[in-house]
C-alpha cells in the first residue's frame, strides 16, 4: 500500500525530473490522470518519468508493456507499483 510520504516523493520527482517551473508536488492530486487532462503530460514526458523512476528506484519499465498505461495513470498508481515492487525485492 502506498504511503502519503511515497506519494509525496513521486510529485517531486515528477515536478524535478520534468521540470514543471509552474507546479508544485503539493499541487498535484494523487488521482489526477498524468496524461492528456490532469497533470496534461505527454508521451516524451512518460519516457522521461520513467528513466527518473528507473534511477530513483531502480524499477524497469517495458516500455511496450501494456500494464503502463495503468501504472502511470495518476500518482496515486504509480505509488502503488513502486511500493509493490519494493515489497517483492524485501520478500526475495
Amino acid at each position: 500500500m502506498p504511503t502519503p510520504e511515497l506519494e509525496l516523493e513521486i510529485k517531486q520527482l515528477i515536478v524535478d525530473s520534468l521540470k514543471l517551473e509552474d507546479t508544485t508536488p503539493e499541487s498535484i492530486d494523487s488521482e489526477a490522470p498524468l496524461f492528456v487532462e490532469g497533470l496534461g503530460l505527454d508521451s516524451i514526458d512518460a519516457l522521461e518519468l520513467a528513466m527518473a523512476i528507473r534511477k530513483k528506484y531502480g524499477l524497469k519499465t517495458q516500455a511496450d508493456d501494456a500494464q503502463n498505461r495503468k501504472i502511470f495513470a495518476n500518482v496515486k498508481s504509480l505509488a502503488a507499483y513502486v511500493a509493490q515492487e519494493r515489497a517483492k525485492e524485501n520478500a526475495a
